[in-house]
Parts: C-alpha cells; structure tokens; sequence
C-alpha cells in the first residue's frame, strides 16, 4: 500500500534535540525552567504581545482566560461556532453558558451581522455576556475591526482563539493580539508542535502574572504548601518548551510553505466544475494552516464525504470541516445566531466542506498524487451523473 499521507503532521526542524539536550545537562526536567522562561519571552517578541504565558494546552489557555475575566456559573459568553469543542468546553468548566454565533461566507469566521443579533437580544434580556471567544479557523482571521467595534460598544472583552492562525496577520497586526487575551495552540497538528502545548498572550501584564500564579496549583507564597485559591497543573514542561523554540526559529519558513502548499491546490483545482477554495480576506495573511475547499455536489458530482472516502481508499488523509457547536449534542440546550434569517452559513461549510493535506513536510509529488486524485474523482463523478 502506498505510503499514507496525512493532514497535518508534525514537522521538526531539526534543532529541537540541541535544546532538549541543555534541559537534560542542566538537569532541568522539571515542569518549569530556561526554556519556559526563553519560550515565553520569544513568543511575547514574535506576536508584540505585552507578555506570554506557556501552557498545557490551548484548551487550558482559553479555561485561564475566562478565569482572568471572571466568568461564573450562569454568565453568557459568545462563541464562534464553527470550530473544534476546545473553544467552547472551558465556557462549560466553568459553568457558564454558551451562545453560539454563526460564520460569514468572506472568512468562514464570527459573523458580526450574527454578533450584532446576538448583542441586541442579550440587552434587550438584560444578559449581556461577559466574554466573545472569536475562532481564527484553519489560519484565516476574523473580521477583527468590526467584532471589536460591537464588543467594545458593549465593553465586553474578547478572547482570541488564534490555535490555529499563528503566524497570521490581520491589516498587519498579529493573530492572536487583538483581544484582552489571544491563545495559540501547539498541538501535534499545528503549524509548530512542541507535542502538546498553548500559550496565552496580552498586554495586561497583572493578568498573565494571575495566569501563572494559577496555572502552577495557586501555591500561595509561604515557606510551606498554602493554597488559598482553586489552581490547576496547567504549565508547559520545559523540555517540550525546547521544542517549541526550535519550532518557532522556523515559524515564518512553515507559514511560507503551506501557503505554496495551497496555491498549487488553488491553480490545479480552481477551475474544477463544483470547487471552491476558502478565501484569503484582502488586507489579511493566512498561514493556511490547513487548505480547505467546498464542493457543489451538483456540479463536482460527488458530495464532500463521497470524496474523503475516494482519498482514503488511496491512503490519502481528508477531512470534514469542524462540525458546527451548535449541532453538537453536548450543545443542544444551547442558543445559536445565524448569519441571516434563512442563510445559516457554518452548517453549509459543514456539509459541503473538506479539508485537505497541508503538512509542510508534504512533498511536491505527494500534493500531486492527490491533486490527480481529486481530478480524477471529478472526471468520475461527472461521468456517473
């Protein structure tokens, strides 16, 4: 059988064994250490954060950053829907309540018709959430200026959930850096990988002091283990920390291949009957951490899961686009906005979307395999209509 190739695996540099080799010299196993330090600190220099915090995950970034804002059981907080449950399980930790908002068709991402809706209603009930978490999906950013123009009408903070767009740039300005609190992820699948990971990224210096205060099991300061606050054993270990610095010395190398990755994509299947590749919104930079597209069944003449499975019989790794929250039955008690009346934009992603290999170790002739793949699959597929 062919060689598999898959969505997005890890891709190391090279440089990572120098810096995990310090950590074992210097005997600096533990959770904490230099490379913590030096991560952070590079992190905060790379997106122009004021300071940077490492963590287990982006998932426990995202759970911090509702803590810092003081969510409680029954507040309401705003939510992307079309994006993976990480974004939204830390509203449920914490016992608050989700409200799901729809995407917009230019970036896929929080529609602000949708947020606008949204907002309207919550004065109107006098329930006014106390946080937006806006999702920067498959690398591409949301529309920031105007979300920020509605959340700072309502002085309601956002929560920029960027896991997937670092190394992206809205009007020049970094993904990640444009609400109270931006989270990146460092998952196996993400554009640099320190295995497991997340950071938490602001300007409010106090907060990520909080953050770290928390993230460490909120040991108080006292010549014993006091603790007079609920903690969480959130930090990042110091030798995946090594890791990531290798990575991020090659950050703007990886962004640069897979947005090759997806111009190849664009030339060789843009002009199939039925195809559509996600937007890049002008003034904007995407990573393009993964390529995604959307497919008219009528005129490709297969739909998206008949086409994942024609690339999994060759070994090939696709996938449906994130399933809308909204439509998860973990969600179903849940309020949703859609972007107009009769136009419910992230279910229309969700049902004619799929997601396509963009690893950046990918080679040219794997990315032409499956390019003659999905050709021929389009052949095919019109020839059985």
């Amino acid at each position: 059988m062919r060689k598999r190739i898959y969505l997005s695996p890890p891709h190391m540099s090279g440089n990572e064994q120098k810096y995990i080799n310090e950590a074992f010299e210097s005997n600096w196993i533990a959770p904490l250490g230099p490379n913590v330090d030096s991560f952070e600190q590079e992190m905060a220099s790379y997106t122009g954060s004021g300071g940077a915090v490492a963590l287990s995950s982006g998932t426990a970034a995202i759970h911090l950053a509702l803590k810092l804002l003081g969510i409680k059981r029954n507040d309401y907080v705003f939510c992307s829907s079309l994006t993976f449950v990480a974004s939204a399980n830390p509203i449920v930790y914490e016992g608050a309540n989700p409200i799901f908002i729809d995407s917009e068709p230019e970036t896929w991402n929080m529609s602000p018709e949708a947020l606008k809706s949204a907002f309207n209603d919550a004065e109107t009930n006098n329930q006014l959430p106390k946080a937006v978490i806006v999702v920067n999906l498959y690398g591409q950013s949301a529309r920031m200026d105007e979300i920020s123009t509605i959340c700072e009408h309502y002085n309601v903070p956002i929560i920029e959930d960027a896991a997937e767009s670092l190394g992206s740039s809205y009007k020049g300005k970094k993904s990640g850096t444009f609400g109270h609190f931006g989270i990146y992820s460092f998952n196996g699948n993400k554009i640099i990988s320190t295995s497991g990971g997340g950071m938490l990224v602001s300007d409010h210096i106090d907060l990520l002091e909080k953050a770290r205060f928390l993230a460490t099991q909120a040991r108080d300061a006292a010549p014993y283990y006091e603790h007079s606050q609920t903690g969480y054993n959130y930090r990042l270990s110091n030798l995946l920390a090594g890791v990531g610095r290798a990575q991020l010395e090659v950050l703007e190398d990886r962004v640069q291949t897979r947005r090759e990755i997806f111009l190849r994509y664009e030339d060789a299947l843009c002009n199939l009957p039925g195809i559509e590749l996600m937007p890049e919104l002008t003034s904007t930079r995407s990573n393009r951490w993964l390529t995604a597209m959307t497919i008219d069944k009528q005129k490709f003449g297969l739909g998206a899961g008949e086409l994942i499975g024609l690339l999994e019989k060759e070994n090939i790794e696709a996938r449906h686009v994130w399933k809308p929250l909204h439509m998860q039955p973990l969600f179903k008690h849940a309020a949703f906005y859609s972007h107009h009346v009769e136009e419910v934009v992230s279910e229309d992603l969700f049902n004619r979307g799929i997601c396509l290999p963009s690893g950046s170790a990918m080679t040219i002739d794997e990315q032409m395999f499956i390019i003659d793949c999905i050709v021929s699959a389009a052949v095919s597929g019109k020839a059985a209509g």
